[in-house]
């Protein structure tokens, strides 16, 4: 997303239950931003939201948004009901590995965003440390 602002998790906090849920929230919002094969309004929407343009809670209330929305969702699983067995295994498999990869991406994220200040997490030495010894 190529936008001059965006939000932080923080804000989404109106809608998600505890700051992992708002991470996982803000990720989902920059995939759906950035997915140039969804349809152009979730594209819009996400974007949106992530600009700070629109709130999260009116984004999700907005009737052309969730109109969006629950097509997607009809899509998905029209597609899964056409599925074959080998293909429905191999969606499986695919999965697995995605959301291993995404979890790994997720522990990435919030060692960056846990790590105290002036560390970067790189192996290098706090800002000022070279003085302490």
């Amino acid at each position: 997303m190529t936008a001059d602002r965006e939000i932080q998790d923080e804000e989404l906090m109106g809608v998600a239950q505890d700051p992992e849920q708002a991470l996982r929230l803000h990720r989902s919002l920059r995939t759906i931003a950035d997915a140039t094969s969804l349809d152009p309004t979730l594209r819009d929407m996400a974007r949106a939201v992530l600009s700070g343009r629109v709130d999260v809670k009116d984004a999700f209330q907005d009737p052309h948004y969730t109109e969006a929305v629950y097509q997607r969702l009809h899509d998905i699983r029209r597609a899964a009901d056409d599925q074959t067995y080998a293909e429905r295994r191999q969606s499986k498999d695919q999965f697995a590995y995605w959301d291993a990869w995404q979890q790994a991406e997720l522990d990435r994220e919030r060692a960056e965003r846990d790590a105290p200040v002036g560390v970067s997490g790189r192996g290098e030495r706090p800002l000022g440390a070279e003085a302490q010894g």
